[in-house]
């Protein structure tokens, strides 16, 4: 052990009296460790960012939500009959159920602006008619109260779930449960807190999901008869639509026709997703009289794409680190072959003075290592300032966990340990008298 740590001082006093050359060394082990630490960082913020988006979006979701299409076959003639469409209703939701055997669960929602009145306050915000399928679907929970009940679900009953913000906003020092609030023109009565949903920005733009924090959730009966049913047609729209007619103006349905804004599907098995999505949208398709008035979209395999290209890219990112890291240890081994030849006279000496060619070896092993883990070092604080940097500016998520610094390190020593060994073995080599001959 004594003559290890001999050796080891040796080479620590070797590698810091050459300082600018050990640094110069180190340069390719510094870049190499600094990209894996980046690497590792933007494919770790990358993993959680997915798995945070699968959480939103729950999964083997099938998400049908309304638009305003048209008639296909008119469409490619560029004739527009403006035929009639149902839009998206409760009945669809019914035929779906019947229809498809795969479905699990289904949710249909009612998205209803709306303004929120309590104490004197007053805020824009959405009331979303809903099921209690709903809430599984979307990995929501209750933190206070209840979800709706049976009672709830018939005969429109004025009671609602509210989101942490809204209890923030107009109940930050009372508890909600049981007090009434105002939305539009209707009182409802507070049964439910969610719990809060943290996800940052960027998911929930990718994936267009609301601040589920935001709003106010009803029994879907409720918002249809106390709130606004749009599969209803008024006198209102009648005379808007004889007014039209009477100017020359096209035909159709009001511009949001749709009872349902949007469905969410769950199916049973995830090999079943997109052969379940072909089927919701052609009985879509056969009772809307063939007009394209929904979108059938399947978010996890956008979320799978996404995962597949932030491997792809990963892959890249650790391909270069591991070539700057080869780099890195070729460097090394050419220095250290160099710093052999300058000091054949110094081997010579220590040869003669009673050390054997295994203390040679481990000098000069020492010196490679000791430059790799400088080069570690710097490179891990290089690493973590550039992971840094990208987060701030370029809004990437990335995060440095410590099992990556260790691999960093790991990498870094072997690179030292690999490359430092043939230029060792070549100053062990050395016939003592011809190196204490030499000048």
């Amino acid at each position: 052990m004594q003559r290890i740590l001999f050796n080891f001082n040796l080479a620590l006093e070797g590698v810091f009296a050459n300082k600018l050359r050990a640094f110069l060394t180190a340069l390719g082990i510094i870049f190499g460790v600094a990209a894996v630490i980046t690497m590792l960082a933007i494919g770790t913020g990358a993993k959680q960012q997915i798995l945070e988006q699968m959480k939103l979006i729950g999964t083997n979701n099938i998400l049908v939500t309304s638009t305003m299409g048209e008639d296909e076959d008119n469409n490619d003639q560029g004739e527009s009959k403006n035929p009639y469409s149902p839009g998206l209703t409760m009945e669809d939701v019914k035929s779906i159920i019947r229809l498809v055997p795969t479905v699990e669960k289904i949710s249909p929602e009612v998205i209803l602006p709306t303004n929120i009145i309590q104490f004197g306050k007053l805020q824009k915000a959405k009331c979303v008619g809903v099921t209690n399928a709903f809430f599984e679907l979307n990995n929501l929970d209750v933190g206070e109260g209840t979800f709706f009940h049976d009672i709830h679900m018939d005969g429109g009953k004025p009671v609602c779930i509210i989101g942490k913000n809204v209890q923030a906003r107009f109940f930050s020092n009372v508890n909600p449960l049981g007090k009434k609030i105002k939305c539009g023109n209707t009182w409802l009565k507070i049964i439910g807190v969610l719990e809060k949903r943290v996800a940052n920005k960027e998911s929930l733009t990718a994936l267009g999901i609301r601040d589920y924090n935001n709003d106010v959730y009803i029994p879907v009966e409720t918002a249809l008869l106390r709130f606004k049913n749009r599969a209803l047609v008024s006198k209102k729209d009648l005379d808007q639509r004889s007014n039209d007619n009477e100017e020359g103006k096209n035909e159709g349905p009001p511009k949001n026709y749709h009872q349902l804004d949007r469905v969410v599907v769950r199916v049973k098995e995830s090999n079943t997703l997109q052969g379940s999505a072909s089927l919701i949208a052609r009985i879509l398709k056969r009772r809307h009289r063939d007009i394209i008035d929904f979108e059938v979209d399947v978010p996890e395999k956008a979320v799978e794409a996404q995962q597949k290209t932030q491997e792809t890219f990963n892959s890249v990112l650790a391909f270069i680190a591991g070539i700057s890291l080869l780099v890195g240890g070729i460097g090394i081994m050419n220095i250290m072959l160099a710093s052999v030849l300058e000091r054949i006279k110094e081997i010579g000496v220590r040869r003669a003075l009673g050390a054997n060619r295994l203390d040679i070896v481990l000098q000069f092993l020492f010196e490679a290592i000791i430059i790799s883990l400088i080069g570690g070092i710097v490179g891990v604080l290089l690493g973590v300032s550039a992971a840094s940097v990208i987060t701030t500016s370029y809004e990437i998520p990335t995060i440095v966990s410590t099992w990556s610094v260790a691999l960093s390190f790991l990498v870094a020593t072997s690179i030292g340990l690999i490359f430092g060994i043939f230029p060792a073995q070549k100053a062990a080599q050395q016939d003592p008298i011809k190196a204490l001959r030499s000048d």
